[in-house]
């Protein structure tokens, strides 16, 4: 394995390459990144980067919003087959149709999406910053947020709304076990549960502490003399525990098994990484015509983004 990370990184400098990892990722591909977030820190800084390749080692709708930020750039994905339960929950003919039966409503879209769904969107969130651009919208404001049911219901919990909600979720966190993580509690008295949004209600109910991956990893850095118990996909607890080797970081376990993993987000891996650099390959293509649409709402969001300081 090392000799493969030698030549990942040979072949970075020499093709001008920037390799950028999803928290969610395999621990070797997060340590060979140059550049790991969730995704709207992924997504700024593809805004921002000046390399000529950018490889999206995530899944498939992450390359698809590099590449609609970054249309001359050639985006590369180690594995094409990397997709995302939650935006193939909404399909752009269905929720075009959604939309069309509820004129005069805002279109929010969850990052996890396809570019064929941002491109009917008018603004675009992340778990980081939904609340707040929510917010930002007059209370009146009558809003259609999709796919994700969960995390709307929680930011229509905490910020009084009353947004319709699009009936998608994510496979991984739909399976944590409420029972489970009751019993954790239970054994680990001390331990605080922190949860991602777009776990179901019933767990969010548990939670001590509820935001994106960065939020979560945050705060374990400020609080690192606590127990925690996650409740997100587990290869976040490869950075927390690089960040707090002294804390106890627990994963909360589904239904069935005992860790909750992205089978989409563990496709990629070293060698996949490696070959894609060598040949270029699979390369991210998005239609024009969407593209030139689905950048606006990206925009928007990055221009909030900036501008409430997140």
């Amino acid at each position: 394995m090392e000799n493969l990370v030698e030549a990942i990184e040979q072949l970075k400098k020499e093709k001008n390459a920037l390799v950028m990892g999803h928290y969610y990722q395999r621990s070797e591909i997060q340590d060979v990144a140059d550049y790991i977030g969730d995704s709207l820190a992924l997504a700024q800084q593809a805004a921002r980067t000046e390399a000529n390749i950018i490889v999206m080692c995530g899944v498939h709708f992450m390359g698809e919003t590099a590449k609609v930020i970054c249309p001359e750039k050639k985006v590369l994905v180690p594995d094409m087959n990397a997709g995302c339960s939650l935006a193939d929950s909404c399909q752009a003919d269905a929720f075009e149709q959604f939309i069309n039966q509820h004129p005069g409503y805002t279109v929010l879209s969850y990052v996890n999406t396809t570019a064929a769904v941002k491109a009917l969107t008018d603004v675009v969130v992340t778990s980081s910053n939904a609340r707040q651009i929510v917010e930002s919208f007059p209370k009146e404001e009558k809003i259609i947020f999709g796919p994700d049911k969960n995390l709307g219901s929680y930011i229509n919990a905490v910020t009084g709304r009353n947004m319709l909600l699009w009936d998608g979720a994510c496979h991984v966190h739909e399976q944590f076990s409420v029972e489970k993580i009751v019993e954790l509690k239970r054994q680990y008295p001390e331990a605080l549960v922190l949860a991602h949004p777009e776990c179901r209600q019933a767990v969010l109910a548990q939670a001590d502490v509820i935001g994106s991956t960065a939020a979560l990893l945050k705060y374990a850095i400020a609080h690192p003399e606590k127990t925690y118990i996650v409740a997100t996909e587990s290869g976040i607890l490869h950075e927390m525990r690089k960040r707090c080797p002294q804390t106890t970081f627990i994963p909360a376990p589904p239904s069935i098994g005992v860790c909750n993993e992205c089978n989409y987000m563990r496709l990629n891996t070293l060698e996949k990484l490696y070959q894609c650099l060598k040949d270029e390959s699979p390369e991210i293509i998005v239609d024009p015509t969407i593209a030139v649409k689905a950048v606006k709402p990206i925009q928007r969001m990055l221009d909030i983004s900036a501008k409430l300081g997140l």
